[in-house]
């Protein structure tokens, strides 16, 4: 059986989002922590932020969508990402100029905000390209090496993010990351494939017009709109747990614990870095074996199973934290079951993602596929920016033991609701 990687536009795509991804984990990894570290750990501030940045992502993906599925869609990859690129080497240059706090957390927003305006236009067009360069057959042998890219990344890229945030002033690991940017549009600009440009002139009546027949084609579609809209609620109680929860963990209870697991050697920071790397051993693996796996036609009731199974994890994992961190018992202990649960729920991540991902690529008509994708994209994140000023403002305000509390009652019960779709045994 020949192997995905003899596709020279798959190399190119493959390690093009090699480099921009390490990039944007570096960038992630250090606005979160330098945020919380020039505002004086205003959880609230780090939260609007999340939220102000998935707004203007959400607003632009339908715009992306309609450019993906009407322009080259490598063409589209690489203009955003020398512009994400730039954007971030002119953000390096101005807080190098202006020194204060405020001006760097003006600076901050302002580049979250266009950059990801930026991205609202790349990932449809992403999302939607594998189908065009790769055999239908080969699908879930594309995305699984995508996954055990993004696996490796969270394993050696966030050790690496936590070494130069600890190591390097700020505005040089910027510059790094538009660097990656940069290179990244390179690589894509030598990809080719048969694209078909459409006659039609591009208008806003247009692209309003392409934005509803997505719509239409999606809701027509009934499997495929109950696993999203079940997943849209699923990421609003989930995504505060990363975004918000283990950094404001790491830097409120972590840090100003009189002891912790390894502290001669560890800085509080890397317990990030390091649940970060965990969970990329086990998406790994699962990648991994289901590189190797045939593809299955339909995954959607084994998908829904495995949701419930991370949700009832995700209720052992805010009990432990109220006995042992809350409750003062033990840090060390809570320190060690998330770690264990996190090696759990990077295996679950992986086969709840890659199949999802290859069976919409499958389904969906080529010529939709971005506008699908960009809707899809809306969907199933539409609610974080809320979730992120909630749980920013719940952290601040109540506390982590409410924040967890909420989101592992809402995640449980959006799993069983989804469990009970029938409409999922379809896809």
């Amino acid at each position: 059986m020949s192997n995905v990687f003899s596709s020279r536009n798959y190399r190119l795509v493959f390690f093009g989002a090699l480099v921009s991804e390490l990039g944007a984990l570096l960038y992630s990894f250090a606005v979160s922590f330098y945020i919380l570290e020039i505002s004086n750990n205003n959880a609230f501030l780090q939260g609007l932020y999340l939220a102000l940045c998935g707004a203007t992502l959400l607003l632009f993906t339908p715009i992306g969508g309609v450019f993906g599925d009407r322009f080259n869609k490598a063409k589209i990859m690489f203009t955003c990402d020398y512009m994400k690129g730039s954007l971030i080497i002119i953000a390096t240059i101005l807080m190098m100029l202006f020194r204060s706090n405020t001006a760097h957390l003006i600076i901050l927003f302002a580049i979250g905000i266009v950059g990801n305006g930026v991205s609202g236009i790349f990932n449809p067009a992403s999302g939607a390209l594998l189908p065009h360069i790769v055999p239908e057959d080969k699908l879930q042998q594309a995305n699984s090496y995508f996954a055990i890219k993004s696996s490796a990344e969270g394993i050696l890229g966030i050790i690496l993010a936590g070494i130069l945030y600890t190591m390097l002033p700020i505005q040089v690991l910027f510059l790094i990351v538009g660097v990656c940017f940069i290179l990244s549009g390179i690589s894509e600009m030598f990809i080719k494939y048969d694209f078909v440009k459409s006659d039609d002139k591009m208008t806003v009546k247009l692209a309003l017009s392409d934005m509803k027949e997505g719509f239409t084609y999606l809701t027509s579609r009934k499997a495929i709109l109950a696993l999203v809209l079940a997943i849209l609620f699923i990421n609003f109680f989930f995504a505060p747990i990363t975004s918000n929860f283990l950094p404001y963990f790491v830097k409120t209870d972590v840090a100003n614990a009189p002891t912790y697991l390894f502290k001669s050697f560890i800085k509080p920071e890397m317990w990030i870095s390091i649940f970060s790397v965990l969970m990329g051993l086990t998406s790994l693996v699962a990648s991994f074996i289901l590189s190797g796996q045939k593809q299955e036609d339909k995954c959607g009731r084994k998908v829904a199973k495995r949701l419930f199974i991370e949700a009832l994890l995700i209720v052992g994992l805010t009990i432990s934290y109220i006995i042992f961190v809350a409750g003062g018992k033990s840090l060390n202990a809570f320190l060690i079951i998330l770690s264990l649960g996190i090696l759990v729920v990077g295996f679950l991540l992986s086969f709840i993602n890659i199949p999802i991902s290859t069976v919409l690529m499958r389904v969906v008509d080529k010529d939709k596929l971005s506008k699908v994708t960009s809707i899809l994209g809306i969907l199933s994140q539409g609610l974080i920016p809320i979730a992120s000023v909630i749980a920013g403002a719940i952290l601040q305000g109540l506390g982590s033991s409410f924040l967890l509390g909420f989101c592992s009652a809402g995640f449980l019960i959006t799993s069983i609701v989804l469990m009970g779709n029938k409409k999922v045994s379809e896809i």
